[in-house]
């Protein structure tokens, strides 16, 4: 990985010296962000292919860091609220994030090449070694952060870089990135420890934006990280955790952890009681700016997500599905309103017959099923379509779930979406939201949803309304009932554009009996569907 590619003195770069890149830049269009990407990458892999001195080269690379991370941050969006697995159109943004952080990466990786030659100093070793994993480091976050694993060669990459870093004896020692960590010197150790982590709490459903905090905030504490060649245990303290840099995967339980030169040990005790003090102090009244985390968070948010960085960091659990799959029980999946009142009903749903329409209709269920379907509503829900997924439990609560979808196949899902769960042979559903989507190195997807109280009825909704931001009709929908003792009222998930507060809606109830409700206030929103209360009408 660290062979020294040769250079080719016949390429012709835009730039070659400082002054001239500082002018290029100036020039640079950054309207349309797929060119200024593209262009970067190509001046980029350009100038890597250029003969330079290691001072000129590093000086060009430092000017370019600014702009490589604005078009990076903003073509970053593109992957936003993605749903899993990405199709190939969606990939390529991915693709392209990842190729120009490489490009940086060879960049400073020629710079290092020339340390020996130029008899540069050790201060400029260690920068160049930040510099450095700090780009494969990106690579690493990008994918994470698209829900996606990290290919196995980023993986040997970031640990090969750190393993250099060790080697060259300037792991341990913090260089200024104003860039990266305004005001916070970082070391290779620091940035290494903190990206693993970072990837390790990936299930705990972290947006980007906590996950930048929660880069931050180890950065801060880096005399709570330590990356070491050997650890200790006690059964009472937080256990440490292991990485090998001979395999293509981030941390591991200690147990999982073959006893070899090549792993590298973090003791999580002093970040466990670092987690811990920062929790009580906000607990007692301290703002989070009063104890160095910033003003990005209100305390609240901010133990909630130092609750769950600690129980992925630092508690002991059993290894996730999604890093060690391993024969499970399983669930059925239902995904969608058609779906859910398709298999809890044991029919499709069929909107109520409108004259006008029969003719449209008769077409779509010719185009879906290839026949028009006969009026009974009666059929085998598998005959037409409606097939639920087989996902294996990795925890199921009465408020919570975790679960790993058996097969790559399967529908693409997303955040916020509505699904339900139901043993196998079973007609107990569990209506659920989506609140996290992972697709594993195996290519699985591994999601995380929270449960709507009460087992869903399906029902019938029908409504008019003159509001043009509303639909009317009838729509498939779900009622879930009252639970007296939890004291928690009935509700409907309706799917979205249906509540408005006192809207009326007539409800065609499982026994065929029919009820009028009058809408009162949003519950909850997911992409697809709302769950609002009721009072009848």
């Amino acid at each position: 990985m660290f062979s020294k590619q040769p250079t080719d003195d016949s390429v012709k770069p835009a730039f070659t010296d400082a002054a001239a890149c500082s002018a290029w830049l100036g020039q640079l269009q950054l309207t349309n962000l797929t060119q200024a990407q593209s262009t970067l990458r190509k001046q980029l892999d350009d100038l890597n292919r250029y003969p330079l001195s290691g001072a000129e080269r590093f000086q060009i690379l430092e000017l370019l860091r600014e702009t490589v991370a604005m078009v990076q941050g903003n073509f970053a969006r593109k992957l936003g609220g993605k749903k899993l697995p990405l199709s190939e159109d969606e990939f390529a943004p991915l693709f392209a994030l990842s190729e120009l952080w490489q490009s940086m990466l060879n960049g400073y990786l020629r710079c290092l090449h020339t340390v020996a030659d130029e008899a540069q100093p050790a201060a400029h070793t260690a920068l160049l070694c930040e510099r450095t994993l700090l780009h494969a480091s990106l690579q690493i976050d990008d994918f994470v952060q698209a829900g996606c694993e990290p290919a196995s060669k980023l993986w040997l990459q970031l640990h090969a870089i750190f393993a250099h870093a060790e080697k060259l004896g300037v792991h341990k020692d913090a260089v200024a990135d104003e860039l990266y960590q305004p005001g916070v010197p970082v070391s290779c150790s620091t940035l290494y420890a903190a990206t693993l982590l970072v990837h390790h709490a990936r299930l705990t459903g972290i947006s980007r934006s906590q996950s930048q905090i929660a880069t931050r905030w180890l950065c801060q504490w880096s005399e709570a990280l330590s990356v070491e060649l050997r650890c200790s245990v006690s059964k009472q303290d937080a256990p440490p955790l292991a990485v090998d840099l001979t395999l293509a995967q981030g941390l591991m339980p200690l147990a999982q952890a073959r006893q070899q030169n090549s792993v590298r040990y973090l003791a999580m005790v002093p970040l466990s009681k670092m987690i811990r003090v920062k929790t009580i102090l906000l607990q007692q009244g301290k703002t989070p700016a009063e104890i160095d985390l910033g003003n990005d968070m209100s305390g609240k948010d901010c133990i909630e997500l130092l609750n769950k960085l600690h129980a992925y960091w630092c508690e002991s659990r059993e290894p996730s599905l999604a890093d060690t799959p391993r024969p499970c029980p399983s669930d059925l999946f239902c995904i969608g309103m058609d779906q859910i009142y398709a298999q809890i009903s044991g029919k499709p749903y069929k909107p109520p017959k409108d004259a006008s329409k029969s003719s449209q209709e008769a077409q779509r269920q010719i185009e879906t099923f290839g026949r028009v379907l006969n009026n009974t509503g009666k059929h085998a829900t598998k005959n037409l379509g409606f097939v639920p997924e087989e996902w294996l439990i990795e925890e199921d609560s009465l408020l919570r779930g975790r679960f790993l979808r058996l097969n790559k196949e399967g529908e693409r899902l997303g955040q916020h979406q509505l699904i339900s769960v139901f043993p196998p042979n079973s007609t107990n559903h569990k209506a659920a939201i989506i609140d996290m989507v992972r697709l594993t190195q195996h290519g699985q997807l591994y999601i995380a949803v929270h449960y709507f109280p009460g087992q869903p009825q399906a029902v019938i909704a029908r409504g008019n309304t003159d509001n043009d931001m509303l639909k009317s009709g009838a729509t498939a929908a779900l009622l879930l009932p009252a639970l007296e003792k939890l004291r928690i009222p009935a509700s409907l998930v309706l799917p979205r554009d249906w509540f408005s507060p006192g809207r009326k809606l007539e409800l065609n109830l499982p026994n065929n009996t029919k009820q009028n409700v009058v809408l009162g206030f949003s519950v909850e929103k997911g992409v697809d569907c709302e769950r609002v209360s009721y009072k009848l009408a």
